[in-house]
This record gives C-alpha cells, sequence and structure tokens, in this order.
C-alpha cells in the first residue's frame, strides 16, 4: 500500500500501529487498502484473509496483532472472511529489525504452523502483515499455507520497506 522509509510519514504510523496501542490505524489502513484492492481482477477470487500470527507471548504483551487488525479492515472493506486462528506461531523468534535476509528466513522458517489445515484446504488465501521487508516472514508463512492441497496465496502489506 506504502513505501517504508525511515523517518517518514509511514513509519510514524506503523510505529504508533504497532508500540502506541493504536490498532485502530491498521483497520483503517485495511477498509482504505480493501478499495483498492476490489478494483483488481486478482482480489476478486480471494477466500478468506489470513493475517502473519504474532507469538502468544508478544501478542499477550502488546494487547493485539498489528497484522490482524489490518486483516479486519481489508475483510470489511473486502466483504470476506477474516481467519486469525489459521495459521499459528509456535516458536517465539527475537526482532528482526536488524537482520538480514539470511538471517531473518533462519530466524523464522520453523516459527509458523498451520493450525486449521481443513479450513485452508483449496481456498485462496490473502496473507497480510504490515510491513515487507526482506519477505522471510511471508515466506514462512506462505510455504506452509501451500503445503495444503490446493491452496493459493496472494500477499499484503501495509507497507514495503524501500532501500
Amino acid at each position: 500500500m506504502y513505501y517504508f522509509t525511515i523517518e517518514g510519514r509511514v513509519q510514524q504510523l506503523i510505529h504508533q500501529l504497532k508500540y502506541e496501542h493504536k490498532p485502530e490505524i491498521g483497520h483503517k489502513l485495511g477498509k482504505l487498502y480493501a478499495l483498492q484492492l476490489k478494483k483488481q481482477a486478482h482480489f476478486q477470487n480471494i477466500d478468506a484473509i489470513v493475517p502473519v500470527p504474532l507469538h502468544p507471548k508478544k501478542q499477550h504483551i502488546r494487547g493485539y496483532n498489528q497484522a490482524e487488525a489490518f486483516g479486519n479492515g481489508l475483510s470489511e472493506g473486502l466483504e470476506i472472511p477474516h481467519w486469525p486462528q489459521a495459521l499459528c506461531r509456535k516458536v517465539f523468534t527475537n526482532t528482526q529489525t536488524k537482520k538480514s535476509r539470511i538471517e531473518r528466513l533462519e530466524n523464522v522458517f520453523q516459527a509458523f504452523a498451520v493450525a486449521q489445515t481443513d479450513r485452508l484446504k483449496g481456498k485462496h488465501v490473502l496473507l497480510v502483515d504490515d510491513v515487507l521487508t526482506t519477505g522471510a516472514t511471508l515466506e514462512a508463512c506462505a510455504t506452509k499455507i501451500l503445503e495444503i492441497e490446493g491452496a493459493k496465496v496472494s500477499l499484503a502489506t501495509i507497507a514495503i520497506a524501500s532501500d
């Protein structure tokens, strides 16, 4: 949806969403992005929205999952189901912010699992997260979903980090 640059407005929005207890920012951005996605043919056949999960410990500390807040807004705007329990994070990982792509992949590759295999079977899922930096987290999640028979994955993020 946006480009994420250091010290930019989008960084400020993401910071408020994640660290200043403002999930309504994610919800509102999801609804706005849904207006754009509705115009794209590729997004007409999405069956459900699945957010990248937080580890329960981190979600307890934060109080909510920012990707889930974004997914709620997308779900409302696109009028399709939101399945925040479809994936789970089974391993608590350290922050990714200072890691290289390879380090990020190693950090998260085994961190995720599918919690609702039957629900995802044969479905086209819109996997959502707040920021795409190297793509390691989304790749790890998508890989797990794609192991399910007939599953397809598309991606949406609030922002993509620029170099």
